[in-house]
């Protein structure tokens, strides 16, 4: 089973996350942020990948250090359940619409932090959610799951509709990523032998 289970506790956050790649679409999302929830539900549904995540955080001061931090600890335990990527597919890429939004996300599995964020939301808020909290979810998870990561949305009128798109391309790109090669038997898809720093 490649799982992982990881806890981060800081002046500013609690957060644990527990993961399983090979899942069913389950999860349990509180992080104390709803928009934060239901995009990360978006993982959950369209990724196949079994989350439960909880987070507490100084929500007082604003939604930055929870977003963020979940995104650093997601990404710490993505990195641990996929183990040393013997088998796996590596590249995924999805794109995504909803109404008049489509998204495009790429994933490398590469070793090697990077991400292209594209996205121009038509509005600053989505409720009380701070679109750029987006990018730094995703530099947060970038950094630590170690991978390059490509965002472009493409169009879109409704910021939660451009929003919602990202999320979901996010977690198609991530389910092909972390599929097993039938072909690639226990190779590492490099030609270095290896996909690690």
């Amino acid at each position: 089973m490649r799982t992982a289970q990881v806890t981060r506790n800081t002046t500013e956050t609690q957060v644990s996350v527990s993961i399983n790649l090979d899942g069913t679409g389950r999860g349990s999302i509180d992080t104390g942020v709803p928009f934060l929830d239901h995009m990360l539900d978006q993982i959950v549904r369209h990724g196949l990948i079994d989350l439960d995540i909880k987070a507490k955080g100084d929500l007082h001061i604003d939604a930055h250090h929870t977003v963020e931090d979940v995104g650093i600890t997601l990404g710490q335990a993505f990195a641990k359940a996929v183990g040393d990527k013997k088998g796996l597919r590596r590249f995924g890429h999805a794109y995504v619409p909803l109404d008049e939004a489509l998204s495009r996300v790429v994933v490398d599995l590469s070793g090697r932090p990077g991400l292209e964020f594209h996205v121009e939301f038509t509005r600053p808020l989505i409720g009380e959610f701070d679109v750029d909290l987006t990018r730094e979810f995703f530099q947060g998870f970038v950094n630590h799951a170690l991978v390059t990561l490509h965002i472009d949305n493409l169009r879109g009128i409704n910021a939660h509709h451009q929003c919602e798109t990202v999320f979901k391309a996010f977690a198609r790109a991530l389910r092909m990523a972390v599929e097993i090669d039938p072909r690639a038997a226990e190779a590492i898809p490099s030609t270095k032998g290896t996909l690690s720093i």
